[in-house]
């Protein structure tokens, strides 16, 4: 039972949430797109989108420029 999050392989843990998931990894960036996959996962749902095992996470940090 596992995930694999941006390449990396981490435990993947019944029920957590994206946003849990966020946390215990440490993605703590303000602007991320999350990826679940390949299916993105809007902002406004990562309190509520369960993780399934064996799902491949892509976590993108949004940079500002110019």
């Amino acid at each position: 039972m596992s995930l694999e999050v941006n390449g990396r392989t981490v435990d993947w843990v019944e029920n957590e949430t994206v946003k849990q998931l966020l946390k215990r990894v440490k993605y703590t960036f303000p602007l991320v797109v999350v990826k679940i996959n390949d299916k993105v996962v809007p902002r406004k749902d990562f309190s509520e989108s369960i993780v399934p095992d064996n799902s491949k996470i892509a976590v993108i940090h949004m940079i500002g420029g110019g």
